[in-house]
């Protein structure tokens, strides 16, 4: 049988719309900004940020507002109920709650950003170094803190009291002694898995030194959980704050705290149960602020949902 010939003819060029086949191709985008956009997304994290805004905010604007000093005593206005003129009632002293609680928020939010920032400045530091250099090195520097994260933390605020005396850096001290062995082991595990990473191979074979290689190519990568870590340790600060304050170990008066608040309220609790709900109230609220930020930002900085 002859095979049929083919010709030109039989053939007819497809014709191809480049500017249709570029429609299914997404626009390229950075990291951090394909992580802003799932950030975004998440309503719940967007009205964390607001909420801690607005108590930033009315932490140095609240006492103004109020017109009231949260210093002042008044015994003529002793544990007056929520009224017109004193909008969140009044203490035992006849001090403005309204006051006092946005003076707290004041200290209790630098306690937590300020042991918070010094907890990621160690951290990451120490971690990094241990991560980065391996060995005797690392063993030696895990060890450290792992002696640190073992000695009891009231142990430790106790001693700091009686050497620098009851104060608002004490406490801050106190929570970084052992605060920052969390975020070290976080680092410590990041730069382990980066190090052997083709780009770090890369840079030192071009001549970058340790340090260059440190915190210019590994620590920049390790942000994602960096941050995260960071995020969940500020409520963690505040609420030890409290904690520590409602044991009588807080910040000295005259100043006012969330946590000396929900200490001095609670002998009243039974006939005053206001004096307790504001500052106790501002305490959740700010945790919660802080945890779903932190979930989110979880969320929008992992890879695996990068799409």
């Amino acid at each position: 049988m002859a095979q049929s010939q083919l010709s030109n003819l039989d053939f007819e060029p497809l014709q191809v719309d480049h500017s249709e086949s570029e429609k299914i191709v997404g626009k390229s985008t950075s990291y951090w900004r394909d992580a802003w956009r799932r950030f975004r997304k998440n309503k719940l994290a967007l009205a964390g940020i607001l909420i801690i805004v607005i108590l930033g905010i009315m932490s140095f604007i609240g006492s103004p507002i109020s017109g009231e000093n949260y210093k002042d005593t008044d015994l003529m206005s002793v544990n007056q109920s929520p009224s017109a003129d004193h909008w969140f009632g009044t203490d035992n002293l006849g001090r403005d709650i309204f006051a006092r609680t946005w003076e707290g928020a004041k200290i209790s939010l630098f306690i937590g950003l300020m042991a918070a920032f010094l907890d990621l400045i160690i951290g990451v530091i120490w971690g990094a170094i241990a991560g980065f250099s391996g060995g005797k090195v690392d063993e030696y520097m895990m060890r450290i803190a792992d002696i640190l994260s073992g000695v009891p933390y009231l142990l430790v605020v106790i001693l700091l009291m009686v050497v620098m005396g009851q104060g608002l850096w004490t406490m801050i001290i106190a929570m970084v002694i052992t605060g920052w062995i969390n975020m070290a082991r976080i680092v410590r595990g990041q730069v382990m898995q980066l190090r052997s990473e083709e780009y770090v191979l890369a840079s030192r074979s071009l001549g970058a030194g340790k340090t260059r290689l440190l915190f210019k190519h590994l620590v920049p990568n390790t942000l994602g959980p960096i941050l995260v870590t960071l995020t969940l340790t500020v409520p963690t600060a505040i609420f030890t704050e409290a904690f520590l304050s409602f044991l009588g170990l807080g910040v000295p008066a005259p100043l006012a705290s969330w946590g000396t608040m929900t200490d001095e309220a609670l002998g009243a609790l039974q006939y005053y149960p206001y004096q307790l709900f504001f500052p106790a109230f501002f305490i959740c609220l700010t945790m919660l602020a802080f945890n779903v930020i932190g979930d989110g930002m979880r969320d929008a900085l992992d890879p695996k949902e990068r799409k």
